[in-house]
């Protein structure tokens, strides 16, 4: 294929013109970037840092194939493309003069472009987290539910979200995507956060879900404090969200692991969820400057 079978653009809605078709014709393969553009639509084109987002779609014959998109200083996110394909865009990347941080997609698509990435660059790639993507099937409520009751986060827990926010970026060791002030804001105004909270009001655990999109919703930061782990609390607001985004009609939900921790893998398949695809992180170091 040729490399100038991408289209490239800064264009958020000439973008979404181009590739809003295909982006819905899997919502939940494309979660994450019809999540992300919808953010960068309704919030702003720096939500996620002072870069100027960048897009491409993958054309031909008139048919939109694949698509990427990355929200810089992020690493750069990929749907399913072939080696080829991988490479072919690596190579337009890397004449244009990118430098990219790392890439996110598919496991085979990431490993395939993370190896094109090197051949073009000189770059090395290193895997920093496996992911698996699941879709709710039938909800199980886990047994025993934990003493207390949910509630949806609101403008007095602000404070609270926002350090629950740093703590959990920080647990997860990949860095903040958002800032952790816009972040909170957003969700108390879409009602996107839902505590678990102790008989006495206390709040134990957060679970929350991205705007509906294409039909699908995702199950996204869901944390508990290191001292209040092990009681049940995660697990029972993380099936309160997803209840309640069946409630409002979505008609998938979905969210993400990482696969190097089998608690959160086990707790979430005993909820109801069931694998759909397999994702991986890498990322990128420039090669050393010659002395």
């Amino acid at each position: 294929m040729r490399t100038d079978d991408w289209h490239l653009t800064r264009d958020l809605a000439a973008f979404l013109t181009r590739a809003g078709v295909f982006l819905r014709s899997q919502p939940a393969l494309h979660t994450v970037p019809l999540t992300v553009t919808e953010t960068l639509r309704t919030r702003g084109r720096h939500v996620y840092g002072d870069g100027t987002p960048e897009f491409g779609a993958l054309e031909q014959d008139g048919v939109v194939r694949a698509t990427f998109f990355r929200t810089p200083p992020h690493r750069l996110n990929l749907t399913v493309l072939t080696a080829e394909e991988a490479d072919a865009l690596a190579a337009r990347l890397a004449a244009l003069g990118h430098r990219l941080p790392g890439v996110q997609a598919d496991r085979d698509t990431a490993t395939a472009f993370a190896a094109a990435w090197q051949r073009h660059t000189g770059a090395t790639a290193a895997l920093r987290q496996r992911q698996r993507l699941y879709r709710l099937g039938t909800l199980t409520v886990p047994r025993p539910v934990p003493p207390g009751r949910p509630r949806v986060a609101g403008e007095a827990d602000r404070e609270q979200l926002i350090r629950w926010h740093e703590e959990f970026s920080a647990s997860l060791g990949m860095g903040a995507v958002r800032d952790a002030t816009e972040w909170a804001d957003a969700r108390i105004e879409q009602g996107g956060i839902t505590f678990w909270e102790t008989p006495d009001g206390t709040p134990a655990a957060m679970a929350g879900m991205t705007p509906e999109v294409a039909g699908q919703v995702r199950v996204a930061s869901v944390y508990t404090p290191p001292h209040l782990r092990g009681r049940g609390y995660a697990g029972a607001a993380t099936a309160e969200v997803s209840r309640a985004a069946l409630a409002a009609g979505a008609q998938e939900v979905l969210l993400f692991t990482d696969l190097s921790n089998p608690t959160s893998n086990g707790l979430y398949q005993r909820i109801g969820y069931r694998p759909v695809a397999d994702f991986a992180v890498y990322d990128f170091a420039e090669p050393s400057a010659s002395v």
